[in-house]
């Protein structure tokens, strides 16, 4: 049995599809309020804050993935997810589990220096620390080497449905709209993105590779590294809006963190804007030659065609 941990959100959804496509039916899906995503599915509910209940939910498991997530508030990464993670480790240990962590970018320095799988740990603000944190715990496991860890590590999402990030936010979701999209910081330093289903379908590969396991992976992006202003432009080319744009510059993004909460959780991400933005996967497209990456064309036009098809229906 695979057992994903934080199962509603939408790496796990669609790491569930991956799952039960290529590898296994005989999936366990885990959260506070859990659904099925394949009819062969079991849920059930835990709360990872909860050390017995995730014990019980990891019980039986062969490999499990630790994908949960929580709102974007300092308060709550520091007071939660520690000892989320924390609960899942044991549990896996008590299992004898292969555990296989999906992991983000904020604990990497916020400078234009390429980013690979032994990038030091820098982080610069509280979720950062938080996440090297986190990362380190998961290293300390798997130098232990009572059971296989992997981690796997995404920079910024961008995708279909309801994908949080800064760039669906800012630019797909208002030309959705009709909306002048904005640009954080600058338009001309390029970007890496991961498209999320690419991500989730990249974290199956990895933990149903045995080989896989007792290293830091970079799950794939395409290697084109367009900067705003390109991206902005093919999007809105796709989506067929006016190629019009707003930069936003760092002070006035600081200043809204004043009275906005939601704007002040992102403040610390900020500096990254200032430069490129450079996220290398080479280890795993080594590894996996034959994974097709999807462009940025692909999943602009892929999110076009599921906006045509909602409006429609």
């Amino acid at each position: 049995m695979q057992t994903i941990l934080g199962a509603s959100g939408q790496i796990a959804v669609e790491l569930a599809r991956e799952l039960h496509r290529a590898h296994t039916a005989d999936l366990r899906l885990v959260s506070r309020n859990p659904r099925k995503v394949n009819a062969t599915d079991t849920v059930q509910r835990a709360d990872l804050l909860d050390a017995e209940q995730t014990h019980a939910a990891v019980a039986g498991s062969e490999t499990v993935y630790f994908t949960a997530g929580l709102p974007a508030d300092t308060a709550l990464w520091e007071a939660q997810f520690p000892t989320m993670l924390r609960n899942a480790l044991d549990a896996s240990r008590a299992a004898g589990a292969r555990f296989a962590y999906f992991d983000n970018t904020y604990m990497y320095p916020q400078d234009a220096r390429v980013q690979t799988e032994d990038t030091p740990f820098e982080p610069v603000g509280a979720k950062g620390r938080v996440r090297a944190a986190m990362a380190e715990m998961v290293l300390a496991e798997m130098d232990r080497g009572d059971i296989p860890v992997l981690i796997a590590r995404a920079p910024e999402f961008y995708g279909p449905g309801r994908t949080q990030g800064f760039t669906n936010a800012l630019v797909i979701d208002r030309l959705k709209a009709g909306r002048k999209p904005v640009v954080p910081v600058r338009d001309d330093r390029r970007r890496s993105l991961i498209w999320t289903p690419d991500a989730s379908r990249a974290l199956a590969a990895l933990g149903s590779a045995d080989d896989a396991y007792g290293q830091t992976w970079h799950l794939p992006v395409d290697d084109q590294h367009p900067t705003y202003r390109e991206f902005v432009t093919e999007a809105a080319q796709v989506f067929g809006r006016n190629p019009g744009y707003t930069v936003a510059p760092e002070w006035v993004l600081r200043a809204a963190g004043v009275v906005n909460a939601q704007a002040r959780e992102i403040r610390e991400l900020l500096p990254r804007y200032r430069h490129d933005n450079l996220f290398d996967s080479t280890r795993f497209r080594t590894r996996f030659p034959d994974f097709p990456v999807t462009t940025y064309q692909e999943g602009l036009r892929a999110i076009q065609r599921e906006h045509d098809a909602a409006q429609a229906g």
